[in-house]
């Protein structure tokens, strides 16, 4: 059992279904990554469990708890997330930004405390953010953009993280940064991380678990040592690919069929050095 569950869960919108009686559990203390191609329910699956969204039938569990009972600042305290193009009104800092993530522990008896300060500057600090804490959010790279929202979710000082697609738009060297950071929480700080990725090669390096969903379901779940084969690939993303492993990580690698231009010279990660 995890801390974090979604049990039976249907959701729609006037087009149709989204999610279709699904069931899942999130380990705690480790990466989980949803996998699938587009409109498969991934994000609606980390909306639904993150109560941004309110599902026609089943139960999001925290701790034990039906999400849907518990008020909301004691579900922030728990639990934070960075949906999808978020974006800071005009002008607003790094530092100000980062502020917001201590309104669930505001309150008329509980104003700004040294603790909440200590937990701003940690989030800045943990996200190499501090130096740019003056500087306006929109004025920030797209690395450094997620950075800063990031450093917001820490401040907020939830053990859980659910992230939508936290590298779309952002090129290769960024992407890795970012995955980079979340590793690094989870791995030192022992955070539950929840994650929507598209990269299936970046999403088997970092994950702990692969939860690849199709036809608004879930498909398969486990290590991606164990799921992530070429049957899953065709029936999931209906593209023909080899599995092979990663040359720098070991971790399953998918490399698509089709067209491109074809180099017979031997090429090896020692030779690309």
């Amino acid at each position: 059992m995890g801390m974090l569950e979604a049990e039976a869960l249907t959701f729609s919108y006037d087009a149709g279904p989204i999610l279709k009686n699904l069931s899942v559990s999130i380990p705690e203390g480790k990466i989980t990554v949803f996998i699938g191609g587009n409109g498969c329910g991934k994000s609606t699956l980390l909306r639904s469990m993150a109560r941004l969204l309110q599902p026609d039938q089943g139960t999001v569990l925290l701790d034990g708890e039906d999400i849907s009972r518990l008020k909301t600042k004691e579900v922030a305290k728990k639990m934070s997330i960075l949906p999808q193009g978020s974006s800071a009104p005009e002008g607003l800092t790094v530092e100000q930004l980062v502020r917001q993530g201590r309104y669930p522990h505001q309150s008329w008896l509980k104003q700004w405390s040294p603790e909440d300060e200590t937990m701003v500057q940690q989030a800045l600090n943990a996200t190499s953010m501090k130096e740019r804490g003056s500087q306006p959010v929109d004025a920030l790279s797209g690395g450094q953009r997620q950075r800063a929202w990031i450093a917001m979710t820490l401040a907020q000082g939830s053990d859980t993280l659910l992230l939508d697609e936290p590298t779309t738009y952002l090129d290769m060297a960024h992407q890795v940064e970012v995955l980079d950071l979340l590793y690094d929480l989870n791995n030192k700080e022992g955070r539950t991380i929840v994650m929507v990725l598209h990269d299936m090669n970046m999403a088997c390096r970092y994950a702990h678990r692969l939860v690849a969903m199709q036809n608004q379901t879930i498909y398969a779940e486990g290590r991606p040592e164990d799921i992530m084969k070429e049957g899953l690939v065709r029936d999931v993303f209906q593209m023909n690919c080899r599995i092979a492993p990663d040359p720098l990580f070991g971790t399953p690698m998918v490399i698509p069929h089709g067209k491109g231009r074809k180099n017979h010279v031997a090429f090896s990660a020692a030779s690309a050095e």
